[in-house]
Formats: structure tokens, C-alpha cells, sequence
């Protein structure tokens, strides 16, 4: 038996869950403690706490010790510590999990958000040299997920789950557990018996977009919206990316949005869908420009989301264009300041390029762009089908015609 079983991933996943079930299919004695509550001002208190526990789990073994949140004790050290306290209470979590043996019958889990931030010597063999990664589920997984989560809730017959399954590609476990009961919510506020398929819609688009808001807009910032949001998603159909609804209607802090709901797993993405991607978050501040001859602070999500894909681009993917931005890592290597430069300014021109992607492509498309902007003004909402009638006679015009947004950009395209 491995002596350190360590959960990691991201958040919402499973990984406590996981334990739960491992604790109840085991039959063992089962002991759980968040990692927050080693960590005390008083020096020695932090450490004793952990004796004390596995002192408790030895006396009653077989038995299991679960840790979550480990980071908070067990963040890496550096050579210039002064938090006496935190080093003594990791000190003493490993000398724990070195003091065994072979007949001890305990085992050791733990979870944590953050495996690159834990001290190597957790991780070493003998400690927690079992590493399980949990990821957000797959589409079968997903599917399954649901199926708990309806339990219990009566369904209506036009519910399809495996189409919820479909459209839900990026989400964890926490986040379906939470649009199945938005779509138990919006039932129960409209007096209906069943839950039916509009109300897993709604409870979609208020997981991914954030809940609705009427907040009163001028007629001219109305305008500046729709052109904003019109250019979105008439970028996104050229390049291949069918958005499934735009609206000038604010949820969360967004005023406007454009959401993508991906029917297929991704798990790679080639520098033109990457490209791609960027041109559309762009396209919005690019309308405005086109239209009105000056930008607004409506883009700045959407400026966040491309400066981070252009980071990754040259920075981790060596997708630049020199031959030192392909081949080495930045963050690995100590690097001279001109390699910093050339990177800092392949990643300007990633950015830049993608800019002037989309001013030439609504430029181009113009009159489709004012045909979008004003069914935005008269219905504020376009669904799929809208926007489908809309684009009659919009050819696409990019090199990738699959581009699916990276990052949580798979859902919502919010430009607050």
C-alpha cells in the first residue's frame, strides 16, 4: 500500500468527495481535518494538533487520515522563512508520514488546488508519492453526474440530460451539481411541477454568465452595446464558432455577452484556433472603434482573457515566432533582458495582429454588423436561431473553421 495518497486538480472536481467515498467503501476508521486548523499563532500549537491526531489514528488502526486543503500547511519553503510556526507544524506532518511502518495499517490522504505550490518534500517517496489528478469530468462522467444530481427531482419529459452533458465541456462536478438546482429554482418560482428543458437553459446560462440584471442604460450606450455585442458574434461566426446567443441584457457585472456553449471535447488547441479565438474577444472593442471612432471600458474582460492567451502562447506553448520563443519555457530559465524583450514584444504582435484581424473583418462585413446591432436594439436578446438568420449570406472568412474558446471562455464571452 502506498503510504501518501495526495488528490490534486482543480477546485470543485471531487477530490473531498472522493475521500468521503474511499471512507465509507473502506470500512476503515476515517479521520478528517482541514489543513486551516494546524495553522495557529502560538508556536508548537500547530504541531501538537497533528501528533494528536495521528497518535489517535495509530491507536485505532485500520484507519484513515484525510487532509484537505494541504496547502495551507504544506506550501513550499524558501530559504529566507520567518513564519516559525508554519515551518515547525510542516516539520512535524512529515516526520508523521516517515514514522510508519510496515504493520502500522494507516494511511494518509490528502487534497490540494495547488500541487506546484506544496514543498517538494511532501512529495518525495515515502511521503505522499501517490499523486492522483482529478480533472472536470468527461462527457460520460458528466452525464453521470447529472443522473445524481436529478435524483429525487421531477423531471419533464422534454429534458434531454445528454444534450446538458454536451454543452457543459470545461464544468466541474460543483458547477452541474449547481445547474441542476438553478433549474430546480427557476421551476419552483414559476409554480411548475416538473422541471423542464428551458429551465436547465436558464440555469445554464446563469451558471456560466452570472444572474440577470436590469440596469437602466442610456439610448447611446444602448447603441455602443449592440455594436459591441454584434461584433462578437459576427467575428464568431466567420471564424467557425457559432455562438448560441448574444444579448445587450446584463448578468453578473457584464452589460452585454455573447455566450458559446462547445458540443465536443477539446483538450488541444493549434496556434491558428488560438489566433482565432483572440480575434473574436476582440471584436468588440474593434466595432466600436469602426463605429463610433473611440473605445469604451467595456473591453476589459475581454482584453484580460487575450493578454492572457498571447502570455501563454510565447511564454509556455512557444508558439512565437523566433526561434528562441519556440524552444524554451520563460518561466523555467533565468533569462537576459533582451530574450525578455523579444518575448514582450511577440507577444504585442500576437495582440496587435489579432486587433487589426478584426477591424478588417467587420470592416468587410459591415453591413452585417449594422443588421446584428439593430435586431439587438429592437429584441436585446438573439437566440441561435436569430442570429443563424442574421448571418444568411455571411460566408466565413478565416483559416480555421473548429476555433473553440479556450480557457472558461468556452461559456461566456462577458464584456462588462
Amino acid at each position: 500500500m502506498p503510504k501518501g495518497i495526495l488528490f490534486h486538480g482543480p477546485p470543485g472536481t471531487g477530490k473531498t468527495l472522493a475521500a468521503k467515498a474511499i471512507a465509507n467503501e473502506s470500512g476503515a476508521r476515517f479521520y478528517a481535518q482541514s489543513a486551516s486548523a494546524f495553522v495557529e499563532m502560538f508556536a508548537g500549537l500547530g504541531a501538537a494538533r497533528i501528533r494528536k491526531l495521528f497518535q489517535e489514528a495509530r491507536k485505532n488502526a485500520p484507519s484513515i487520515v484525510f487532509i484537505d486543503e494541504l496547502d495551507a500547511v504544506g506550501q513550499a519553503r524558501s530559504g529566507h522563512s520567518f513564519n516559525r510556526e508554519q515551518d515547525q507544524t510542516l516539520n512535524q506532518l512529515l516526520v508523521e508520514l516517515d514514522g510508519f511502518g510496515p504493520r502500522d495499517q494507516v494511511v494518509v490522504m490528502a487534497a490540494s488546488n495547488r500541487l506546484q505550490d506544496l514543498d517538494p518534500a511532501l512529495l518525495r517517496p515515502g511521503r505522499f508519492d501517490r499523486q492522483i489528478f482529478i480533472q472536470a469530468p468527461d462527457l460520460k462522467g458528466r452525464r453521470a453526474i447529472l443522473d445524481v444530481h436529478t435524483r429525487g427531482k421531477p423531471m419533464d419529459k422534454d429534458v434531454d440530460l445528454e444534450s446538458v452533458a454536451r454543452q457543459t465541456a470545461g464544468l466541474t462536478g460543483a458547477d452541474l451539481a449547481n445547474i441542476c438546482n438553478e433549474a430546480a429554482i427557476a421551476a419552483g418560482r414559476k409554480d411548475r411541477k416538473t422541471v423542464t428543458q428551458k429551465d436547465f437553459d436558464y440555469a445554464l446560462e446563469r451558471v456560466v454568465a452570472g444572474l440577470q440584471q436590469r440596469r437602466v442604460v442610456t439610448d447611446k450606450e444602448k447603441r455602443i452595446l449592440a455594436y459591441h455585442e454584434g461584433g462578437h458574434a459576427l467575428v464568431s461566426h466567420l471564424v467557425g464558432n457559432q455562438p448560441e446567443k448574444a444579448t445587450i441584457i446584463a448578468r453578473g457585472t457584464a452589460l452585454g455577452y455573447v455566450l458559446h456553449l462547445p458540443e465536443e471535447e477539446r483538450y488541444l488547441e493549434t496556434k491558428e484556433e488560438l489566433l482565432d479565438w483572440m480575434v473574436m474577444a476582440l471584436a468588440g472593442r474593434a466595432a466600436e472603434q469602426l463605429v463610433f471612432g473611440r473605445v469604451t471600458n467595456g473591453a476589459a474582460n475581454d482584453l484580460e482573457k487575450v493578454t492572457q492567451i498571447a502570455r501563454a502562447m510565447v511564454f509556455e506553448w512557444g508558439m512565437g515566432e523566433s526561434v528562441t520563443s519556440r524552444t524554451m519555457r520563460a518561466d523555467n530559465y533565468a533569462l537576459s533582458e533582451e530574450t525578455k524583450r523579444l518575448r514582450d514584444t511577440e507577444q504585442a504582435y500576437l495582440t496587435d495582429h489579432a486587433y487589426l484581424e478584426a477591424q478588417r473583418l467587420l470592416a468587410k462585413h459591415r453591413v452585417a454588423l449594422d443588421r446584428i446591432a439593430a435586431a439587438l436594439l429592437d429584441r436585446e436578446t438573439l437566440a441561435r436561431e436569430e442570429l443563424a438568420e442574421l448571418f444568411v449570406g455571411v460566408e466565413q472568412d478565416s483559416h480555421s473553421s473548429d476555433s473553440v474558446g479556450v480557457v472558461r471562455a468556452l461559456g461566456a464571452d462577458p464584456t462588462g
